[in-house]
């Protein structure tokens, strides 16, 4: 990790940590969840609103008058609007996507969840998706949140991450493995 990411996901770990608290014992844990699920489709969904939290040349005054009124318009928490004017004041805003994912984390581990990441070749079903959960829950011991993504390269096949566990199941690394095969005998 890369001197800079790791100061980035630390001040994020602080800032999560203490939003995290204030909503707990606000017992707004819910409202953080929208709150966040909101942010990070901003974030992914809004070139203007990734420049205004990573560019330079905005001011303070003109960062923090910017997500005032974006929190506003968003329908942020206090909790979760304050925070983000207090970073804005701090020059703290481009910490803001390693926030989001801190939060998720606290949030997940709050509820005994897990997530899984995982990249399919073919977009699953409902029912492929309710059966890959309930097995992965009866593995894990937790409640699985599933994060799918299709990738074609995969040839057929899935590749699972929960954790620090891999499953890959997928024709295109069963192929490797045959080609590495062949190579060793050849």
């Amino acid at each position: 990790m890369s001197e800079t990411a790791s100061i980035s996901s630390g001040i994020a770990a602080r800032y999560a940590t203490a939003v995290f608290e204030l909503a707990k014992d606000g017992k707004q844990l819910a409202a953080l969840e929208s709150d966040i699920d909101t942010l990070d489709a901003t974030i992914n969904d809004s070139a203007d609103f990734r420049d205004l939290i990573h560019s330079p040349v905005y001011s303070r005054d003109a960062q923090g008058s910017a997500i005032a009124a974006l929190a506003d318009k968003m329908g942020l928490s206090d909790i979760v609007a304050n925070t983000l004017k207090l970073m804005a004041t701090k020059r703290r805003l481009f910490v803001l996507p390693q926030l989001v994912t801190a939060l998720r984390g606290l949030i997940a581990e709050e509820k005994g969840e897990v997530t899984a990441e995982v990249r399919a070749a073919t977009a699953l079903s409902a029912d492929q998706e309710k059966n890959l959960a309930e097995t992965l829950k009866s593995s894990v011991g937790k409640d699985v949140k599933m994060n799918v993504t299709v990738d074609e390269s995969l040839i057929g096949g899935l590749i699972v991450k929960v954790g620090s566990k891999m499953i890959d199941t997928s024709i295109r690394s069963k192929l490797m493995s045959l080609q590495n095969t062949m190579k060793e005998v050849g």
